[in-house]
């Protein structure tokens, strides 16, 4: 199986799924995808119902990355917030998300506590504070395969052209990856596109799409075409499971029954066999024979 590296480096972008447990990255997997993003918003979202605003911690995000790498497959793009303190913090994080199985360590430049990148309010560190947390990530780091991401929010704060000049601060400690986030017009895109990905050698960049967030929505291929070459859909699970369950829950309130919703869900035999239960139990018996 080509590395995550090996892909990044093919001219197509690379499209990942927000997951936020072991069955939603099982279901994503099934679905083909090449890679899959875990949010940390989405586990504050789930684990917490709270919102993204730095309630979760460095060892809560590492117990649902190690139940997602022992389900499946498919390389693990890890969002770790700020790193969850200084530099010395980065370093364990790296550390325990690598071991855990992470493909990709996503850093960003936010204060902490931070809040999702798509809320207002946001702030961030120095150029200099952060490079040296990129630093750090990219010592702690013992396969050159685990790649490190560098996210930085000061478009927000800074505005576009100083987003770009830490970009390339980040760029130049030697981190895999960059992430500007919350780019607001098609324009910034694209400009971001030409600073970074379009010049040669280029660099990965991110495209972040977030339902009603900041940045306007576009599909992979029309991204791709831009320059991204990772596209990532972090949140539009727990939206889609969100919207979902209000109408289960709403009809079966109004019913007291399922009946309604039949069609719109799985049956008992219909879920083993997604989660793989007829094998797990054939596993059971060897060691029991």
């Amino acid at each position: 199986m080509p590395t995550l590296r090996d892909r990044l480096a093919e001219p197509r972008a690379l499209l990942a799924p927000g997951v936020y447990d072991a069955l939603s990255a099982l279901l994503a997997e099934q679905a083909g995808f090449e890679a899959l993003y875990l949010s940390g918003a989405s586990i504050a979202y789930t684990a917490l119902g709270r919102s993204d605003v730095g309630l979760t911690t460095a060892t809560e995000v590492a117990d649902v990355l190690a139940r997602i790498t022992e389900r499946v497959n498919t390389p693990l793009i890890v969002d770790a917030d700020t790193g969850f303190g200084n530099a010395l913090n980065v370093q364990r994080t790296v550390r325990v998300f690598e071991r855990a199985g992470a493909a990709m360590i996503q850093i960003e430049d936010q204060t902490f506590p931070k809040r999702c990148g798509h809320l207002q309010g946001k702030s961030v560190v120095g150029t200099t504070e952060m490079c040296g947390k990129l630093r750090a990530a990219l010592d702690a780091r013992t396969s050159a395969d685990t790649l490190i991401l560098a996210r930085t929010d000061a478009l927000a704060v800074e505005g576009p052209q100083a987003a770009f000049e830490r970009a390339e601060a980040y760029l130049a400690c030697g981190v895999d990856a960059l992430f500007i986030e919350a780019l607001r017009t098609r324009e910034q895109m694209q400009a971001a596109c030409a600073r970074f990905a379009l010049r040669v050698p280029g660099v990965p960049l991110v495209a972040n799409m977030v339902e009603g967030g900041q940045t306007p929505l576009a599909t992979a291929d029309e991204l791709g075409a831009m320059g991204f070459r990772l596209v990532i859909f972090p949140g539009g699970t727990v939206r889609a499971l969100a919207h979902g369950l209000q109408g289960y829950y709403a009809s079966l309130a109004q019913h007291g029954g399922t009946g309604p919703w039949r069609d719109r869900m799985l049956d008992f035999d219909g879920l083993n066999e997604v989660i793989g239960t007829g094998g797990l139990l054939a596993a059971g018996r060897k060691y029991a024979d």
